[in-house]
């Protein structure tokens, strides 16, 4: 089916209408083969609070945005290739229900959808596309990813030396590659991360040592196991923030 969409006129006007929707500010989507499989409202787990985001599912790509207009204009476009996508559902609790785990190399957070239907829904279309994808290119799935930043709330205080309480003036730091919340203390350090950045990024004490020391793997926290034994609080109050792509903390 997605084959015989591809180069539909009907498939070709729906991406111009998510094109105009982003404004110049977003990237071109039209390309050869590429087709809208769906689109819809998820809330996505913020550094400050949940925000309502726009995502759009393509056959090769995820895309989403902030709502400027509802189903009229959009901004802050991400666009993530899904051959480097995995999903990993996770357990409802309390108001953090239909909820799942989007992990690339570069970037991993978490998405709640209105209704468990939904949730599948999504899961499976992203599933799909992605197997299509490796199926074709050859490729094997990725097996690595950024961890998922543990939200604000969850830690009044820093998850590493469990001593630093945080307050207006010592603030909350996350490390790069565990996704913990840490002190300024507990995460002076910087290293290099390729698939997150260009430049070295922080990191916590803990997983500099074993960075240092080779041992890439055994700092990574897999977010879907500190999911469950970490304290849940209300939707209202949980935080990472789509904005942070670009922050220091």
């Amino acid at each position: 089916m997605v084959d015989r969409l591809a180069n539909s006129e009907a498939n070709t006007r729906r991406i111009s209408i998510v094109e105009n929707c982003f404004g110049a500010a977003g990237q071109p989507l039209t390309i050869p083969g590429r087709v809208l499989i769906g689109e819809g409202v998820l809330t996505k787990l913020c550094r400050k609070k949940p925000k309502a985001r726009q995502f759009f599912l393509f056959n090769d790509i995820l895309v989403y945005g902030n709502i400027v207009i509802q189903k009229k204009k959009y901004n802050k476009q991400h666009i993530i290739p899904l051959e480097n996508v995995t999903i990993d559902s996770i357990q409802d609790e309390g108001d953090l229900r239909n909820g799942w785990l989007i992990k690339t190399p570069t970037k991993s957070f978490a998405v709640y959808a209105a209704t468990a239907t939904e949730k599948s829904e999504w899961m499976n279309h992203i599933n799909k596309c992605v197997s299509d994808l490796l199926s074709k290119s050859g490729k094997t799935p990725s097996n690595e990813h950024a961890a998922v930043w543990v939200p604000d709330s969850e830690a009044s205080v820093c998850m590493r030396c469990q001593k630093a309480k945080f307050t207006p003036v010592n603030r909350r730091h996350h490390c790069r590659k565990c996704g913990f919340v840490v002190c300024g203390p507990c995460s002076e350090k910087r290293f290099l991360l390729p698939s997150q950045s260009s430049k070295p990024v922080r990191i916590c004490d803990f997983c500099y040592d074993l960075l240092s020391a080779g041992e890439m793997t055994a700092c990574q926290s897999s977010r879907s196991d500190s999911y469950s034994q970490s304290p849940k609080s209300s939707l209202n109050d949980v935080s990472d923030d789509d904005d942070d792509e670009d922050s220091s903390d």
